[in-house]
């Protein structure tokens, strides 16, 4: 290759194609190359090169360092020279490839790529020839020799680097300037080095006392991948002295008693307690609690006099769940803090190998990088990379080379590092940190480790794993590697290292004394952003309701809010027709539809002080054309916000990306980290929540009584059977009741748009946090009956979790009662008034959970004559309500003194599929359950 003359060169036959940069054509690009500092291979595409210009920089580059060139020695030199930058290229794409990342060594040679050897670039056997790099590596003319040796102690040395799929030339620049400059290499003061050990030395007598002092007990040890102690602490440390002032942790089980105790600073005494049995909570907070390696922490550490706030987020056993719902989190703290930056809150996420590279949340999480809205200014992304799974070896775990490939996906730049260096380690993560703050970008580190024991410490890694296992039981601890190359160097002397061991070891014994008298006594779940709001004292208080309505001068700013449009916006004709409808509701007071009364109860709270955020697929416009919560010129395509024009709090509405668990967990980080902010999450369709069902029954479910973490989020489901298929039809209402108990969530199924405004504004104007699950209607948002009046919203001040019948009929004459919740109210009511009964009467239960049993109760005892109760539903019978309602709803008739009674089953009959698809199937039986609820024959 190098002595080809022809006019063009050939495409490289690897990942990386053209870059944006100069036109060849335009001689300009000669003045980047005439100071011999520049860097050819950054100024030109070798790609793309024309040999005619190169002989020109060459010649240039000769003369300006005194070399006499011929004619067809320029010529040669620049063949030369263009073999070499293109050789350069290749390691820069390719070199990671070439790298001695595995500290087993598991393949027991590594193979270099082809075109990673001089013979692919022409150039073996001119190991002496002088060529021209045009400041390359700090080099301008210098030996192939030298220059192939410097490009694999760059990139095939202990950290790999994949950075040259990224797009933009500025963050490319920046790694490669970071990663082939001199200065930057991987270099420690002699102090540096001793804290390194020291930090590798605590991470390892860690696991080895947990290990003596609690046999056979489960702690999903950090064994092997030691190196991240001071990797996470080079964060911290170069983090906070880079704007970094909070950092917020999600992370898998391996290694995550050893980060609480080792990075985050808990209290080895506490994590001993918790070991021994013992809560860190006092033993009145209540809840279930949860294993000690799903729990979380918050603390503060100190480095060179800046303070850094840090805290762990808790996790089920769905490990990669936790990524969502730390990003929102800080997405929350940040709009906290300022709302306008991103720099001082960080979040860091510690992956297993497998984890990354098979689970979809993954990427759900990944790709709300840089989206508005999600964005968190760039997430550190940590793989501990044990080259396993629980037994699943790589090559049946990804299809990819590494763990780490999705990355690439957002352009994120990897740094792939071998964890039996923990000063290459270190330094990753020193490099991530500071592109990630230069940047505002996702940047992975990838430590390829090894897991000493399997996958917890009982278990046998042999049966699948034998010649790995093999090797790691020979395999020297990091501490000692890592000793011996200090003692090599000078820095420490021999003993050193049992010397700090045993003074560590020494501590871990007192705070194991001082665990056996340690009680705590005092929860911390309400301080900070959560201070005044607390959990309910008893059953009944989480129940109870408040005031919610809002005064007529309120009412009136609103209503000219949401229906004035700025002269310079174009909107389009229709939503003028809509906004016309709407200024006569607030002329009329009448007529107010669920859109029109979810906007008040929105602008209203902002009007408070609290902010609102609404997420979702097509919230903006409203899956049903609903909403219209965002004006777009029909000119300009220039967004209007008219509930952001409101002054005090602040309303957010955003389209999310095409995903329910990632976002859906996004948006219970936010909830968690802010209980001043309505946060709402809203499905296309109520099924779209089947995708984020870890989420609910992880989090939403059971968040606070194993973490003791209130939530307030509210889940939006449009839910309704109107004859379109299975899919779209139910929002699985029997799912959430099946998981309510012990008061830890809210369902309700609302029929009026008053109700709806009523019981957003309950959900931030009461002093907890629950969360909130609502069956959002789809006919209904525009059906002539489902309508509220002025007077709803204020002097009918409050939500009702029963709701009475349109037609009111006298308690002693009602001889059946229908009960039900949702849209089929509205059939049954047309029906009944159809056929003119006047002794049935229809009441309709809002609040599935906390079921209103006793104001039931009440309103069954003044029904003297009532001779049967039935509960009416359009789902399935092994679906909706009925198997949640039927014994509470018993318990209420035996509390009014109808002992004996029970409720009859009226509605679908039990199915497979949730809905039919076939539309006169579907008014068959819809006419069938509503006669049937109603007695007629």
């Amino acid at each position: 290759m190098g002595n080809e003359t022809h006019e063009f060169l050939p495409q490289m036959s690897d990942q990386e194609g053209p870059q944006p940069g100069p036109s060849w054509g335009n001689p300009k690009w000669l003045d980047q190359v005439s100071d011999t500092s520049a860097d050819l291979t950054t100024a030109m595409d070798p790609t793309q090169m024309r040999l005619s210009d190169v002989k020109d920089a060459v010649g240039k580059a000769a003369h300006k360092a005194g070399k006499a060139l011929d004619p067809k020695a320029i010529e040669e030199a620049s063949a030369n020279s263009i073999a070499a930058m293109t050789l350069i290229r290749l390691y820069r794409v390719r070199g990671h490839l070439a790298a001695d990342l595995d500290p087993l060594d598991l393949s027991k040679k590594r193979e270099v790529p082809q075109d990673l050897t001089l013979e692919f670039h022409g150039l073996a056997g001119k190991e002496n020839l002088e060529v021209y790099v045009g400041g390359v590596l700090g080099m301008n003319w210098t030996t192939v020799g030298e220059l192939f040796k410097r490009l694999k102690e760059v990139y095939c040395g202990k950290v790999g680097l994949e950075y040259m799929h990224i797009a933009d030339t500025e963050e490319r620049r920046f790694l490669q300037d970071k990663f082939e400059s001199p200065g930057d290499t991987i270099q420690f003061t002699p102090e540096g080095k001793k804290a390194i050990l020291a930090a590798v030395l605590r991470g390892e007598q860690y696991e080895e006392f947990l290990g003596r002092k609690y046999v056979g007990t489960k702690r999903f040890g950090l064994d092997g991948g030691e190196s991240m102690i001071p990797a996470l602490e080079a964060v911290i440390k170069h983090g906070g002295s880079d704007g970094v002032r909070e950092i917020i942790y999600g992370m898998a089980h391996r290694g995550r008693l050893n980060v609480l105790a080792n990075v985050m600073a808990k209290p080895y005494k506490v994590i001993f307690h918790e070991f021994s049995g013992g809560s860190a909570n006092p033993e009145d907070v209540g809840g279930s609690g949860d294993v000690k390696y799903h729990l979380g922490t918050s603390t503060d550490r100190t480095f060179d006099d800046i303070e850094v706030h840090m805290s762990l987020v808790p996790n089920p056993s769905h490990l990669e769940t936790v990524n969502p719902v730390v990003l929102g989190k800080t997405r929350a703290q940040q709009m906290v803090r300022d709302g306008k930056t991103t720099e001082q809150v960080l979040p860091v996420l510690i992956h297993g190998d497998a984890a990354f590279a098979g689970q979809g949340v993954v990427w759900e999480s990944l790709s709300l990088s840089g989206v508005p809205g999600y964005d968190t200014g760039g997430c550190l992304h940590f793989i501990i990379n044990n080259q396993i799974g629980f037994t699943t070896s790589p090559k049946f775990a990804r299809s990819s080379p590494y763990p780490s490939d999705v990355a690439k996906g957002i352009m994120a730049p990897i740094l792939h590092v071998n964890g039996d260096d923990p000063e290459a380690v270190t330094f990753a993560c020193k490099l991530a940190i500071e592109y990630r703050q230069k940047f505002g970008r996702d940047v992975v580190i990838d430590m390829w480790c090894y897991r000493r024991f399997g996958h917890n410490e009982g278990d046998e890694p042999k049966f699948t794993q034998p010649l790995m296992y093999d090797v790691i039981r020979k395999h020297p601890k990091v501490s000692v590697l890592y000793e011996n190359r200090l003692i090599e160097e000078g820095v420490i002397n021999k003993g050193h290292r049992e010397e700090v061991a045993g003074e560590f070891v020494a501590q871990l014994e007192e705070e194991f004394e001082a665990a056996k008298s340690y009680n705590p006594n005092e929860a911390d779940w309400f301080g900070g952003r959560w201070a005044g709001l607390n959990k309910p004292a008893d059953p009944e208080t989480a129940r109870r309701n408040i005031e919610t309505a809002i005064e007529p001068k309120m009412f009136d700013s609103l209503g000219r809010v949401l229906t004035e449009v700025p002269d310079d916006v174009n909107i389009h004709k229709t939503l003028g027709r809509v906004l016309k409808a709407k200024g006569e509701m607030f002329t009329s007071g009448e007529g107010f539809d669920w859109a029109t009364a979810e906007a008040l109860a929105f602008g209203s709270l902002v009007m408070e002080g609290y902010n609102v955020r609404l997420s979702g697929q097509d919230s903006g416009r409203g899956t049903f054309s609903q909403r219209h919560a965002v004006w777009v010129d029909q000119g300009s395509e220039h967004k209007y916000i008219p509930l952001n024009t409101l002054p005090h709090g602040k309303f957010e509405v955003h389209d999310s990306t095409l995903s329910e668990y990632g976002v859906l967990g996004f948006e219970y980080g936010f909830a968690m980290a802010d209980p001043k902010t309505l946060v709402l999450w809203e499905a296309q369709f109520g099924d779209f929540a089947n995708g984020a069902q870890i989420m609910i029954d992880q989090y939403i479910a059971a968040g606070e009584a194993k973490w003791l973490r209130a939530n307030g989020l509210v889940m939006l489901l449009p839910h309704g059977y109107e004859g379109q298929g299975p899919e779209h039809s139910s929002a699985r209402l029997e799912r959430f009741l099946q998981l309510c108990a012990n008061d830890n969530i809210q369902v309700c199924n609302i029929t009026t748009p008053a109700n709806y405004f009523h019981v957003l504004r309950r959900q931030m104007l009461r002093s907890f946090r629950k969360p909130l699950i609502i069956m959002t209607p789809k006919s209904l948002l525009r059906h002539p009956l489902a309508k509220s009046t002025r007077e709803e919203f204020q002097a009918d001040g409050q939500f009702k979790r029963i709701k009475s019948d349109l037609t009111e009929i006298a308690d002693k004459d009602v001889k059946r009662l229908v009960l039900c919740s949702g849209k089929v109210y509205y059939d049954l009511y047309e029906k009944r008034e159809e056929e003119g009964l006047k002794d049935v009467s229809i009441v309709r239960i809002e609040q599935l959970y906390p079921f209103p049993g006793d104001p039931l109760a009440v309103r069954l005892k003044r029904m003297t004559n009532l001779k049967d109760v039935i509960w009416c539903q359009e789902e399935p019978k092994n679906n909706g309500s009925w198997f949640f309602v039927q014994n509470q709803i018993e318990d209420s008739l035996t509390q009014a003194g109808h002992t004996g009674m029970r409720p009859i089953y009226a509605g679908r009959d039990a199915a497979a599929s949730p809905a039919t698809g076939l539309a006169k199937r579907h008014i068959e039986q819809q006419e069938a359950l509503v006669a049937d609820a109603l007695g007629i024959a």
